[in-house]
């Protein structure tokens, strides 16, 4: 198993990072064209990422891409969405725009539980 570097400092962790490294991930879906995993920093209790395995740069560029891969992109978030609801209750799934998304790399988190400290 490949380890993740501690500090990451660039603005594209997916291509940069997770998906040259699959192996140091904790996978939860890998597919043809999405792979979800869970989070390498998480933010929330129980807290996953799904993510493209292409560049997409953030949800409002997602309209031009093709067809299968939107729709494994949402049947993914939908099957991690309803197992975190499933076993721990409820969910949330959340996706960041502008300066509010770290990494220049369309990621929807799917999480529950508390805020980690």
């Amino acid at each position: 198993m490949t380890e993740l570097p501690e500090c990451y400092t660039g603005n594209d962790f997916y291509c940069d990072v997770a998906l040259p490294r699959p192996g140091s991930l904790d996978l939860l879906y890998d597919g043809e064209a999405v792979i979800a995993f869970q989070h390498t920093k998480p933010y929330w209790e129980h807290h996953a990422v799904v993510v493209p395995k292409r560049h997409i740069a953030s949800l409002l560029q997602l309209s031009g891409e093709p067809e299968p891969l939107v729709r494994e992109l949402l049947q993914v978030i939908q099957l991690v969405a309803a197992d975190f609801e499933q076993r721990f209750g409820d969910a949330r799934v959340l996706t960041n725009l502008g300066r509010y998304q770290d990494s220049k790399h369309l990621h929807v988190h799917i999480s529950a539980g508390a805020e980690l400290g």
